[in-house]
């Protein structure tokens, strides 16, 4: 069965605390594995990056301010206020529906999702419910080099709610919560995918992929860990070929992509095991425990006719302009999984460095600034994989270690452009270079600086390096013998020396052609 992890098959409980299952149950689930499929549903929240909220004028950048300072009568659901809808939230949900192959209905309207949680000031959310705005898409994804297509059931706007702080006095030990209404009314746009999603690493995959296609469009963070880009999973299992779903589970409070792809194994292990027991699923509510590693029931799942939909009297409905429509759709950008297939036939890059560098819009731009700067430079056709190589290796690794975004490190395209266009006429080598762009990206030198400043020209003068072979031969007889006695590989080993006795420094071609030429000069 796809989905179900290979962790029910080891002899130690999955999660501290838990008894082991009984073989026979074992048995069973390995059963299920085979006569059964994973059956995923995501849908996922984005906040769009317009300057005021969705339905008033408050300033949407509420993360940095104090709390309930962003607000007014119509984000704190006052009577008598009026909402008004925000034509630049609009503009971006439909780039977003265009550029997952959406249809854009001429027709759409808002609707009151009514609920009675505390974080919902006016006791409802306006949404959309039977008319949204972009309906029936897709996207593609790569799982395992295999080419997946998810369905696109419909793409809406709504707006997001108040944030709740769950908090204990100290004193008294009593448990209180306290309301920041500074999020709510926020642009919020949801993206529901078609069950069609059969894996963890699939439903994993397609996320990154969504978040991708956001921030190439500019019109979200998308950032998880900052709550601009959330999660719900519609887990469940069911036999092989069957065309009825199974009993579905709904999974939240996932905040990254590791979290994601854990739940979704979790659930699906945890449906296996009431399945192989004899039990039922049941249709619910479950929050995923990071800590734990477990879905834990919240509450039964909710149906639409619960939330008691009716149209929002207090706005119009929206007729799209097809006209409108294709205008949004001419000034859309280029989009990853087509920046990813030019990078493969225009720069002849692999499949997976293609991947890498188009994963954000920003670290795109950086690698073509570089690669175009570096043509400009004299470089030739192969510095398009050079290029990518030191951006997503050295300097990546250099980004990583310092918390920082590769196109705002202090190695500019231009410098890097430099850096490649040295190492490629043979001023520098590789074990040079790499100490030089670790320079570069600590202090913000250029590429000529940080050679003149730490001494990395490489030598490649015969005349100078043949003294210095000739000292590493005489130090290393066995070596010699080694060599003399037919053992070619000892060549290598009086090369390192070489290198070591240089710093690094000499070319390290050059000194084992001296190497070669000076070793069989002794055989004669």
């Amino acid at each position: 069965m796809r989905g179900i992890v290979p962790a029910l098959f080891v002899s130690a409980p999955p999660h501290p605390g838990t008894p082991p299952l009984p073989d026979k149950l074992y048995a069973i689930i390995e059963v299920l594995m085979t006569e059964y499929e994973t059956v995923i549903g995501l849908e996922v929240h984005a906040q769009l990056r317009t300057s005021s909220k969705m339905y008033c004028a408050c300033p949407a950048d509420y993360q940095d301010s104090e709390p309930n300072t962003r607000v007014c009568p119509v984000c704190l659901g006052l009577p008598g206020s009026l909402p008004v809808i925000n034509r630049e939230a609009i503009r971006s949900i439909i780039m977003i529906g265009l550029a997952l192959h959406c249809s854009i209905p001429s027709h759409s309207k808002f609707d009151r999702k009514n609920y009675p949680y505390p974080d919902l000031m006016k006791g409802y959310q306006i949404s959309q419910y039977d008319l949204p705005l972009c309906v029936d898409g897709y996207m593609d994804v790569n799982v395992e080099g295999e080419r997946r297509r998810v369905g696109i059931e419909r793409v809406h706007m709504e707006e997001d709610v108040a944030k709740l702080s769950h908090l204990t006095d100290p004193a008294t030990g009593e448990g209180y919560s306290l309301v920041d209404v500074n999020r709510s009314g926020v642009p919020l746009v949801e993206m529901v995918s078609r069950p069609d999603i059969r894996s963890a690493e699939e439903a994993r995959q397609y996320l990154m992929a969504y978040q991708s296609i956001l921030r190439y469009l500019g019109v979200s963070t998308a950032n998880m860990d900052e709550g601009s880009f959330r999660c719900d999973a519609n887990v469940s299992i069911r036999p092989k070929g069957s065309e009825t779903f199974g009993t579905k589970v709904e999974v939240k409070n996932m905040n990254s992509f590791r979290s994601v792809f854990r739940a979704i194994e979790h659930e699906v292990e945890r449906q296996a095991k009431v399945l192989g027991s004899g039990g039922r699923v049941v249709q619910e509510t479950r929050g995923w425990l990071e800590d734990k590693g477990v879905t834990t029931s919240l509450r039964s799942k909710e149906e639409a006719n619960d939330y008691r939909y009716f149209p929002e009297p207090d706005l119009p409905p929206l007729n799209v302009d097809p006209a409108w429509v294709a205008e949004i759709s001419e000034l859309l950008p280029e989009l990853p999984e087509e920046r990813r297939l030019r990078f493969t036939t225009e720069h002849g890059l692999p499949a997976y460095d293609a991947s890498l560098l188009t994963a954000t819009p920003g670290l795109a731009d950086y690698y073509e600034a570089t690669l175009r700067h570096a043509r400009e430079g004299g470089s030739a056709d192969g510095v398009a994989k050079a290029a990518a190589n030191w951006t997503l290796t050295e300097l990546g690794r250099l980004a990583n270690e310092t918390h920082t975004e590769i196109h705002e490190s202090p190695v500019t395209p231009e410098r890097l452009a430099e850096l490649l266009v040295i190492l490629e006429n043979g001023t520098l080598g590789t074990p040079q270079g790499k100490r030089a762009i670790e320079e570069m990206f600590h202090t913000g030198k250029s590429a000529q600086a940080v050679v003149a400043d730490l001494g990395l020209v490489q030598i490649s003068d015969t005349d100078e390096l043949a003294g210095t072979v000739a000292q590493a031969i005489d130090s290393n007889p066995q070596a010699v013998a080694d060599y003399l006695a037919g053992k070619e590989t000892a060549a290598k080993f009086l090369v390192g020396q070489v290198m070591k006795a240089t710093r690094g420094n000499a070319n390290p071609s050059v000194v084992a052609d001296i190497i070669v030429e000076q070793l069989d000069a002794m055989k004669g």
